[in-house]
């Protein structure tokens, strides 16, 4: 097990210029543009499958990573060039663990290569959860598969809602109910790979923040699946169904295994927001003169500043620890893998607010791009698990108690 440190090694320390240098020449140019267009930004996602940064073997590397930092300094580095568009270019992601959480060695080599493509001829992959009455309440799920034994193979009915890269995408990994009786524990993924009839995109969403970001409904009717693409086999399905109907124990529920290992991962990218509103402000508050000197030697101005730059660094303390944790299958007994969001999170939004208020009016207007951080910032509290979750989660694995 890597011992957890706050020095980066060599590899970490080049990952992070590397990928600094792509955010701040390629992303951040063209933030302002793709968040009022509103639009997938498919040459910005071409220039990282390009240089290597959109495809399975930079992925995989990263995730690979022993110490769990690498996919987090990632994320954060992109996040400040633009959360919108990091999610563009990383939103595929959360597709792959889900067939990693949930798939066989041999469904992994075949659907994840998929999500990717190759530089020219450029893949999505979508993860599909949240409905229109089950956001929070993952136990909830009305989307239904059943098992056509005739012709093997699954029929799945049903809606998502605020999928990213939803009906867009070349392949869905959805998470529908088996056994609605059992709840969460009679939920299985399952696969749905391009060309595949019934399945659609609904409604885009018209955003406040992450605007590159494609958010939509995905609309399941009739869609047919082969047996195959249940991730995991129908074999281990059957012995998991049939220890919940006995009251067994079980693994961890097929969606909250893909969230628990990507919230460390969000609170990067919260981090990535927080860290380039901070850096703006500040540089902003050393430029700015108002009664005959620069504004940041006013206390009110500084004291902004230090707290910002106190909480952004605490926020990737609590990521960094839970990134490390899940890497190295450190269990988190106290919630560490939420307290890492929900910190980072609220500190995006706090710190992007105070950047607002630093610039004064010209933070409100969109000549400066205060105001498009504290819009994209908000979303972290609410995606992946709200804020008012992620503190359930926390009190539930603090105190022992089953708090509603």
């Amino acid at each position: 097990m890597p011992e957890f440190s706050l020095e980066l090694n060599e590899d970490q320390r080049t990952l992070r210029g590397w990928v600094h240098e792509f955010a701040e020449q390629v992303v951040r140019p063209v933030a302002h543009e793709w968040d009022e267009r509103e639009e997938t930004p498919w040459p910005v996602i071409e220039e990282a499958a390009k240089v290597g940064m959109y495809d399975l073997e930079f992925v995989a590397t990263t995730f690979a990573d022993p110490t769990g930092l690498s996919m987090a300094i990632t994320f954060e580095e992109m996040s400040w060039g633009d959360a919108g568009i990091c999610l563009a270019i990383f939103g595929s992601t959360l597709a792959v663990a889900g067939i990693m959480n949930a798939g066989t060695p041999e469904q992994q080599m075949e659907w994840i290569p998929q999500c990717f493509g190759t530089p020219g001829d450029l893949k999505l992959a979508a993860f599909g959860v949240s409905e229109p009455d089950a956001g929070s309440d993952v136990s909830s799920l009305k989307t239904r598969a059943v098992y056509d034994e005739a012709a093997d193979e699954w029929v799945l009915n049903g809606t998502k809602t605020w999928i990213t890269n939803g009906g867009l995408a070349n392949l869905h990994v959805i998470v529908a109910s088996v056994d609605p009786t059992l709840g969460s524990r009679g939920q299985a993924s399952f696969v749905v790979p391009e060309g595949t009839k019934g399945i659609s995109q609904g409604r885009k969403f018209q955003k406040m923040g992450i605007r590159a970001s494609h958010t939509a409904e995905v609309l399941l009717e009739e869609c047919r699946v082969p047996g195959r693409n249940l991730l995991g086999g129908k074999e281990k399905l059957d012995a998991r169904l049939a220890r919940a109907r006995e009251g067994r124990s079980s693994s961890t529920q097929t969606a909250m295994a893909t969230f628990e290992a990507s919230r460390p991962l969000i609170g990067a990218q919260a981090i990535g927001i927080a860290r380039a509103a901070y850096e703006y402000a500040l540089a902003y508050a050393k430029e700015r003169v108002q009664f005959g000197r620069a504004i940041i030697q006013n206390q009110a101005i500084a004291f902004k500043l230090a707290d910002m730059r106190t909480q952004i660094d605490a926020a990737r303390l609590l990521v960094w620890r839970a990134a490390w944790m899940a890497a190295t299958r450190t269990p988190f007994s106290a919630g560490e893998g939420s307290m890492s969001k929900l910190h980072a999170g609220e500190t995006a939004v706090r710190v992007t607010d105070e950047a607002i208020q630093i610039l004064g009016g010209a933070g409100y207007v969109r000549d400066h791009p205060v105001e498009q951080w504290h819009r994209d910032a908000k979303i972290y509290t609410i995606f992946e698990g709200t804020s008012e979750i992620q503190r359930l989660i926390i009190a539930r694995a603090v105190s022992g108690v089953h708090i509603a």
